[in-house]
């Protein structure tokens, strides 16, 4: 049974309440903030599994919590949209965010989110705990670590989960609604953008130690060893 720590922040007392009654009828434990400064103290004297962030806040905004938090931990951080303009979305994503929820939402949907961004964050994306090898580049599920050559590369939560999958599929085309319901474990309403941004951060940081190829119109592939 479920018995982690959640925080949600956000200056809707109706919407912190409503989130909490069916978060704690799933058994998590809940704390609430209704404003950016008191979410980062938060943050650090309670040390939550999770955070569910509204964008926008009094004091600090949820864009700057973000930042802060990221700064520190790897905490995984559901953020709350009251708009449905990408451009949120994107920036948020860009800053760190594991995932989003666009207001209004449906607590049930916001309760499976959160299962399954601790699903992941518990490492059980993989039914296999065996080291993945390409190349110079070593993939170890139980640590959760990437090593190219003797340099970790730090990947957040969701990086690594998208890094596992296109490795356990090398030389495979996946398409983004592929990538979604295996990393993310649900269904994500066609929002694709967040396979790209993703795939982006894991480019960046993999550099020239693994390729992740683009096939247009179809999806991705990881090249490994033929």
């Amino acid at each position: 049974m479920p018995s982690e720590t959640i925080l949600v922040v956000d200056d809707e007392a109706n919407i912190r309440d409503l989130a909490r009654l069916y978060l704690e009828k799933d058994c998590y434990k809940v704390i609430l903030a209704q404003d950016g400064a008191q979410a980062l103290r938060l943050v650090q004297e309670s040390e939550p599994a999770l955070i569910v962030l509204d964008l926008m806040l009094p004091e600090i905004d949820g864009w700057e919590v973000c930042r802060r938090v990221r700064a520190n931990s790897n905490v995984p951080i559901l953020m709350l949209t009251a708009r449905d303009d990408d451009i949120d979305k994107i920036v948020g994503l860009e800053m760190g965010a594991d995932d989003y929820l666009t207001k209004p939402f449906n607590p049930r949907e916001l309760v499976a989110r959160v299962r399954a961004i601790l699903r992941r964050t518990a490492g059980t994306t993989s039914a296999s705990d065996e080291v993945r090898q390409i190349g110079a580049v070593t993939i170890d599920p139980k640590s959760r670590e990437v090593m190219a050559g003797e340099t970790r590369i730090p990947l957040r939560t969701k990086e690594f989960d998208l890094l596992l999958t296109l490795a356990d599929h090398q030389n495979i085309v996946l398409s983004r609604d592929q990538l979604l319901d295996l990393v993310w474990g649900y269904e994500f309403y066609g929002q694709t953008r967040t396979v790209d941004v993703h795939i982006a951060h894991l480019r960046e940081k993999l550099g020239d130690s693994l390729t992740i190829e683009t096939v247009w119109g179809m999806g991705y592939k990881l090249v490994g060893d033929q």
